[in-house]
């Protein structure tokens, strides 16, 4: 296991690449293949190589797979946050709770919930970081509503817009989304945007500027 302090080094050395790459997910395909990441605590994101996805919705693959194309669209909107860092860390670690919600029912791949569960690894992540409880808070509760997109638009029971409201901002969860929906292989920008609009729209939030 990493000691303290290398683990905030390596963490540092993320973080470079994740804010100032234009196409973070070259070094992130990169180090994932390095002994350390298969190491606590970056082994979480190790694992999402093992959680395969419903090829329906994901035809890109596996959950790493999908990871690695919503960190390259976040980097190219991450100037639209008002929290670049926190947005880019969120996108990284969105679907952290795959791996431990991952199951076949009725012949379908599922991950129900996996956002309560992300949210909770990355704040246990992030504690071990040299980071402060905002930027933890901020960026676990991002993970923890970024499902409420599909919830909100599709007028599911999980979809509880008043407590993501007081917990997280909308918009930051819309450009997040936005991220996400794109992060798949022949992902429909027009189709995705005008989701997005959706969804503020019955969040009663302000427009994005896409």
């Amino acid at each position: 296991m990493l000691g303290t302090e290398e683990t905030e080094l390596v963490f540092r050395e993320m973080n470079t690449h994740l804010t100032e790459d234009d196409v973070p997910s070259i070094y992130f395909d990169r180090i994932s293949a390095l002994p350390w990441f298969s190491q606590p605590p970056f082994n979480i994101l190790l694992d999402l190589k093992k959680a395969e996805q419903n090829l329906l919705h994901h035809p890109e693959g596996n959950a790493w797979m999908h990871t690695l194309m919503v960190v390259d669209e976040a980097a190219s909107v991450k100037s639209k946050s008002k929290d670049p860092c926190v947005f880019m860390w969120a996108a990284l670690l969105h679907d952290v709770g795959k791996p431990g919600t991952t199951k076949y029912r009725k012949g379908r791949i599922t991950s129900y919930d996996h956002d309560k569960l992300g949210a909770k690894l990355v704040r246990e992540f992030l504690e071990k970081m040299p980071v402060d409880r905002t930027f933890t808070d901020k960026t676990a509760s991002l993970v923890r509503w970024h499902m409420q997109i599909l919830f909100v638009v599709k007028g599911l029971p999980f979809a509880d817009v008043q407590s993501m409201r007081r917990d997280t901002d909308v918009l930051e969860v819309a450009l997040l989304g936005l991220c996400d929906r794109m992060g798949r292989k022949g992902a429909d920008r027009a189709r995705e945007e005008e989701t997005i609009r959706l969804f503020l729209e019955k969040c009663s939030a302000a427009q994005p500027c896409f």
